[in-house]
C-alpha cells in the first residue's frame, strides 16, 4: 500500500512542480536557497517522505554549509538516501545517473532545477559533468555525490570512485562526509516494499580541499573513506573489509 501511495504522490508532485521549474528556468529566475528551484525540489522530496511515513533525524545540522558551496559525500543503500537529503539540505544539486534524464517530465524538471546528470559509461563525459558541477559549487550551490557509484545491499562502506574528489578539488570547497542510516530498513535495494521509519543523517566534520590539486585526489579520497568507515564502525558497529579504492577495470567516475 505504501509503495502505491508514494508512487502516486511522486507522479502528482512531478506533474505539478516540473512545469514550474521549467518555466522558471526559461524566464531566468534566479538561483538561491530561497529560490523556486530549491523550494520545488525540497517540496517534492518532503512529499515523498510524508507519503512513505518516513521521518528524518538530523545530527549535527550546524555542519551544514549554508553560506557557501560544499560537496556532500554520502554512503548509499536506498533511494531514500536521495529523498531524505533532498528534503533537508539548503541550496543543493545532485550528481545523478543519466538514465534518470529519460523519465518523462521528471528528467526535464530535474535538469531545470539544476541536477547534473552523469554518463557513467563514458569516462570523458563523466568528468565533463564533474567540471560543470564544480562550477556550480564555486557559485555557492552544494553538490551531493554517492562515490560508491550504486546502492549497496548492506551498510558496509564499499570502494569509492575518484571522480567526486576531482570535483571537490576543482571547486576548492569543503567536503562534508555524510552517513545515512535507517534507509535500508525503509526500502532496501532490490525491493519495492516501503516501510515507515526514521532515517538518521549524520554530518561529520568538514574536510577542506583548499590548496589541493589533481594529484591529491587519491589521498583525499582515502582520507574521506577512512573517516566514514571508522565512524560507521565506532557508532553502528558496521565494519568493512573492502579496499577504499575501486579495482582496476571498474568504472572510476
Amino acid at each position: 500500500m505504501r509503495v502505491v501511495l508514494v508512487t502516486i504522490t511522486a507522479l502528482i508532485m512531478t506533474a505539478l512542480l516540473a512545469p514550474v521549474v521549467i518555466i522558471a528556468r526559461l524566464c531566468g529566475a534566479k538561483e538561491g536557497p530561497r529560490s523556486i528551484y530549491a523550494w520545488a525540489t525540497r517540496t517534492w522530496a518532503h512529499s515523498v517522505l510524508v507519503a512513505a511515513g518516513v521521518r528524518a533525524r538530523i545530527h549535527n545540522p550546524e555542519r551544514l554549509s549554508r553560506e557557501k558551496g560544499a560537496v556532500y559525500i554520502s554512503n548509499h543503500v536506498s533511494w531514500f538516501d536521495v529523498f531524505v537529503l533532498a528534503a533537508e539540505l539548503p541550496r543543493y544539486s545532485f550528481i545523478a545517473k543519466s538514465e534518470l534524464r529519460k523519465i518523462p517530465m521528471f528528467g526535464y524538471g530535474a535538469e531545470a532545477a539544476g541536477i547534473v546528470f552523469l554518463d557513467r559509461d563514458n569516462r570523458k563525459a563523466a568528468f565533463e559533468s564533474y567540471k560543470l558541477a564544480a562550477k556550480e559549487v564555486e557559485r555557492g550551490r552544494s553538490i551531493v555525490v554517492y562515490p560508491e557509484g550504486t546502492r549497496g545491499r548492506d551498510y558496509h562502506l564499499r570502494p569509492f570512485k575518484k571522480g567526486p574528489f576531482v570535483l571537490a578539488i576543482a571547486s576548492q570547497c569543503p567536503i562534508i562526509p555524510t552517513i545515512i542510516h535507517g534507509s535500508r530498513e525503509v526500502m532496501p535495494k532490490g525491493s519495492f516494499r516501503i516501510r515507515p521509519g526514521v532515517i538518521d543523517v549524520h554530518f561529520l566534520d568538514p574536510i577542506e580541499t583548499k590548496g589541493l590539486d589533481y594529484d591529491d585526489r587519491a589521498d583525499l579520497m582515502m582520507r574521506v573513506w577512512s573517516r566514514m568507515a571508522d565512524w560507521m564502525r565506532d557508532q553502528y558497529g558496521i565494519g568493512t573489509d573492502e579496499h577504499p579504492v575501486a579495482e582496476v577495470g571498474e568504472r572510476t567516475a
